[in-house]
Parts: C-alpha cells; sequence; structure tokens
C-alpha cells in the first residue's frame, strides 16, 4: 500500500525497502525538434494551446520513482482499466510563472502548490513524492519553455502538475502505479476589458462538498459533478454556481464554481470586516485566498498599504461560516459593501448579484451587491492590484515570489 512508503527527503521512499523517491539529478531532457510558433497573446484563450515540452515520471512500487524526462509535449497510452479511468484516482495542481522585471520567470508561493499537492495524493492514496524535488523540477521546465511566457500585464504561464493512478486492474483499491506530469499553457487575463462583476446562482439542491469528504483536496472527482449545476445556472443567466451546505437552519456559503469567496461587511467602529469560509474540510485551502488574508492583516498593521485604499482603513480578515441569511441581513442593514470570488486563474473576481433558489420549483430571488464605478469595489481592487503587482515583481513581498533558474 502506498501509505507504507513516506518521502523524507533523501532521495528514497522510506518503507518496507527503500525504493527511489523523485529525484532531479536524474533528469534528462529531450528537446523538440519542431518548436510551436508563439501565438499573438490576445488569441489566447485559458486551457488551449500547450507549450512544446512536457515533464513526466512514473511510479512503480518495486522500482519506486523513475527518472524523470523533460521531453516533446505529447499523448500518453495508458492501459483501458487503468484507475484513473475507473476511479478518478486523479489529482493536479494549478499555479502560474511570470516574467519579473529583470527578465526571469518567477512562481508565485510555488511551495503553497507542493504542499497541496502532495497531500492531494496521499488523500487518494497515490505514491508520495519529494515536494522539494518536484518544485525543482518545474523550475526546469519553466526556464526551458519561457519565450512562451508573455511579457505583458495579466499575462502569465498556467502550469498544471498532475498525478493520476495508473494501476491496470479493475479491483476497487489504491493505485499502486501512478504517472507524475507537468503541462504548461500561456494565458491571458481572465477578464479581457477588466474584471467585471459576475452573477452566482445558489442553488440548495447540489451540494459541492461535504464534512469528512474530498473538499479540502484539489481532487479531480471534486470537479465534474459541478458540471451540470453550472450548465443549469448557466440556463437561468447566472456565471457561476455559489456552493451551499446545510447546516441546521443555516444555508451555509462555501465556494463560487472553483473559487474561494470573500465579503466585505462594515463594522460600528467604521473598520470593515473581510470573512471568507473557514478551513472546517469542505473548503480548498487556496494559495490566493491565503494570500488575500495575508496582505490585508499586513495592511492593517502598517506593514504594507493596498492600493486605493487609506492606510487608516483598517480591516480585519475573518475565517468564519456565514450564511445566505447574513447575506441577506447585512444588505437590509446596508453593511454588505463587496462580494468577491478569488482563484489562481482570475485572482479576484467581483460578484454582481447572488441569486438564491432553495426550491427547484420556484424562481432565484436576486441579492444585489453594491455597484461601483469601475466594476470592482475599493477591497477587492486593492488586493487584486497588490497580489498581481506581487505576482509581476513590482512590488516584492516576504519572499512569496521565486525566480527560475
Amino acid at each position: 500500500m502506498n501509505s507504507e512508503w513516506k518521502s523524507v527527503g533523501n532521495g528514497h521512499l522510506e518503507g518496507p525497502i527503500p525504493i527511489p523517491d523523485l529525484d532531479p539529478s536524474k533528469l534528462t531532457i529531450t528537446l523538440t525538434k519542431s518548436p510551436k510558433p508563439i501565438p499573438a497573446p490576445e488569441s489566447l484563450i485559458f486551457g488551449g494551446l500547450m507549450t512544446d515540452h512536457m515533464l513526466v515520471a512514473s511510479f512503480d512500487p518495486v522500482t519506486g520513482w523513475s527518472a524523470p524526462e523533460i521531453k516533446p509535449y505529447g499523448p500518453f497510452t495508458l492501459d483501458p482499466a487503468s484507475s484513473c479511468f475507473q476511479y478518478a484516482t486523479n489529482t493536479f495542481e494549478g499555479m502560474k510563472a511570470y516574467i519579473g522585471p529583470d527578465g526571469a520567470p518567477r512562481l508565485f508561493r510555488p511551495a503553497k502548490n507542493m504542499a497541496r499537492l502532495a497531500r492531494s495524493a496521499e488523500r487518494l492514496a497515490l505514491p508520495p513524492f519529494n515536494a522539494d524535488a518536484l518544485l525543482e523540477l518545474i523550475k526546469k521546465l519553466v526556464v526551458i519553455d519561457q519565450r512562451w511566457i508573455p511579457n505583458i500585464e495579466g499575462y502569465s504561464l498556467y502550469i498544471r502538475p498532475t498525478i493520476i493512478g495508473t494501476r491496470s486492474a479493475l479491483g476497487v483499491s489504491a493505485s499502486d502505479h501512478a504517472l507524475l506530469y507537468v503541462i504548461l499553457s500561456p494565458t491571458g487575463p481572465y477578464f479581457r476589458t477588466g474584471p467585471k462583476p459576475i452573477s452566482l446562482l445558489a442553488a440548495a439542491e447540489n451540494v459541492r462538498a461535504w464534512p469528512g469528504g474530498t473538499g479540502s483536496h484539489k481532487v479531480a472527482g471534486n470537479y465534474a459533478p459541478g458540471f451540470l449545476p453550472q450548465r443549469i445556472a448557466a440556463k437561468q443567466g447566472y456565471d457561476q454556481i455559489l456552493w451551499l451546505l446545510r447546516d441546521e437552519n443555516e444555508w451555509k456559503v462555501t465556494e463560487a464554481g472553483a473559487m474561494n469567496v470573500f465579503v466585505v461587511v462594515d463594522r460600528e467602529d467604521g473598520d470593515l470586516d473581510l470573512i471568507t469560509p473557514p478551513l472546517d474540510g469542505t473548503i480548498l485551502p487556496g494559495v490566493t485566498r491565503d494570500s488575500i488574508l495575508a496582505i490585508a492583516k499586513a495592511h492593517t498593521a502598517g506593514k504594507l498599504t493596498l492600493p486605493g485604499l487609506s492606510p487608516t482603513q483598517c480591516l480585519h480578515p475573518h475565517e468564519r461560516a456565514f450564511a445566505i441569511s447574513d447575506m441577506e441581513r447585512w444588505l437590509s442593514e446596508g453593511k454588505l459593501r463587496e462580494m468577491f470570488a478569488v482563484g489562481t486563474a482570475a485572482v479576484v473576481a467581483p460578484v454582481g448579484r447572488v441569486g438564491f433558489q432553495d426550491d427547484v420549483k420556484k424562481l432565484a430571488r436576486d441579492l444585489v451587491l453594491p455597484s461601483y464605478e469601475a466594476d470592482m469595489g475599493p477591497v477587492s481592487r486593492g488586493v487584486r492590484q497588490m497580489i498581481v503587482d506581487i505576482q509581476e515583481g513590482k512590488f516584492e513581498w516576504d519572499g512569496w515570489c521565486v525566480r527560475c533558474e
């Protein structure tokens, strides 16, 4: 069983018998002989085009992790009975590389992604791996394909590390074989003409995650069940789903589509509460979410100033549950200032309205959020600009960006 092994950073997985861990010193590189032409940046669609190369390594329970390879991007050959096809033993990450002012590619808080990938792999009983080793290999891949990173504000190179179970048998058990691969895709701004308020349908019929499930892990099985509710929301005129979870007599807010959620609420003392649902096992611990909580605290502590906000405007970050009924009450009292969704792709997406449908036989009733000039409230605009400035190297903060060399 994969739980018998543990990556301890010494080049081997410790277990009943030592087997090789992922090892960057064994990397082989085969460059493509037919580089693809670089498309015009304005033509880029998120995830629609891959770069020239990919990183690949495989795991066998007897021989451990194979020597990693960087080779030309191309298809795999897998057994139709592979665990990834039958039982969704698939986990992945989403991260980005940017070109910094020095011309070198840089990653935004990549250790967070590596740690989350390791936790997700463990949750699916996939083989462990050395997270530091994988990050070193990703840096090498990014350097090789750095010509694909558009050197334009708002553009980046999306990085998709993936681990899939490849045990070729139909028995319902953990996969003791696996394939690890990393692919890259150049991408432009999530909002082509600047951030626009999105609409969310808060539907009570379906849930994204539940206590004791896999909601806090980035696994493939969390995503496909959301496609049908998303389609239903689109038919009703909404951009995304606002996922809810029933708790006693309340409909708790959890996530928006595949993004974390924040609300900004007035306080009696004139300060602002910045609230996001807690990491209770149903919420994905997003890197952007964590970053926004950190810079909000830093703003209030006077360690930095969020663009567009007064240094004296205090933000009080909270990780606590809130429900649709709380949002309705805050709106009626004039206290709900902003709502926004956050994630790697969009960074920050302002929310303009939320349709709440607690009965599928009835039409959704809309909760309309305050509107702002330029479509974003001051807090969402400030945290977004600060995150982007850090990502692109315009503002150095707490060692969050790591050069690829």
